[in-house]
């Protein structure tokens, strides 16, 4: 399994959706071809739809990663979450002065893959069967590890603590109210309880420190 002494749980990705001020902005008006808005940027219904088909093609020759996608639910959307977080997360990192660095991106990943033994193949598999993280994406799941991580420390707690994760919200609470979210309605609406685009949740932010690997790995 993986392990970093300095290793945010996954669960706290979920945060940033579960944040009532994400929630609050609700849906509405868009602008033309967008999936949604995040402050003054724009998702692409393009860009939204490039991600879904990247990752239906990682996971079609993975019975582990079919699997995965038929439990999702409704993958455009689910993916969409996705992506307003990483605009509310880069917000975050520069509202406070921080940033991540291709250095600690590259350190993050291969730590990671000593806990396979340098197999690439086998990490790739496990991030994709575990997190739905295509192959493209997996410098972007490490990058989004260090940065919740470094706004976490930055507050003044431990990444992985109770305090931290709490910390984390708060602060992802106030960029949101800064920034406002709409979505494309054929998206869904947000909802203000759950923290997410309607009924949708994300299987693949969940409760964990670390990345199993496979036995014998």
């Amino acid at each position: 399994m993986v392990r970093r002494r300095t290793a945010v749980p996954l669960a706290a990705a979920a945060l940033l959706l579960a944040s009532p001020a994400l929630t609050a902005c609700g849906s509405g008006p868009v602008h033309t071809g967008a999936a949604a808005v995040v402050g003054d940027h724009r998702i692409t219904v393009a860009t939204l739809q490039s991600e879904v088909n990247d990752l239906r093609d990682a996971a079609a020759g993975s019975p582990q990663g079919q699997q995965l996608l038929e439990s999702a639910g409704n993958l455009p959307t689910q993916l969409l979450g996705r992506l307003v977080e990483d605009q509310v997360l880069d917000r975050t990192l520069a509202d406070n002065g921080l940033t991540v660095t291709d250095a600690e991106v590259a350190q993050e990943h291969q730590a990671a893959l000593q806990q396979f033994g340098g197999n690439e193949a086998q990490l790739d598999s496990t991030l994709l069967t575990q997190y739905g993280v295509a192959p493209k994406d997996i410098d972007h799941f490490f990058r989004r590890n260090v940065a919740f991580a470094k706004v976490i420390q930055h507050l003044g707690y431990q990444p992985g603590s109770d305090g931290g994760n709490a910390a984390l919200q708060q602060a992802v609470v106030k960029t949101s109210k800064s920034l406002g979210v709409t979505i494309n309605p054929r998206y869904g609406t947000w909802d203000a309880k759950k923290g997410a685009i309607g009924s949708a949740s994300d299987p693949w932010l969940v409760s964990k420190t670390q990345v199993a690997a496979p036995t014998g790995a």
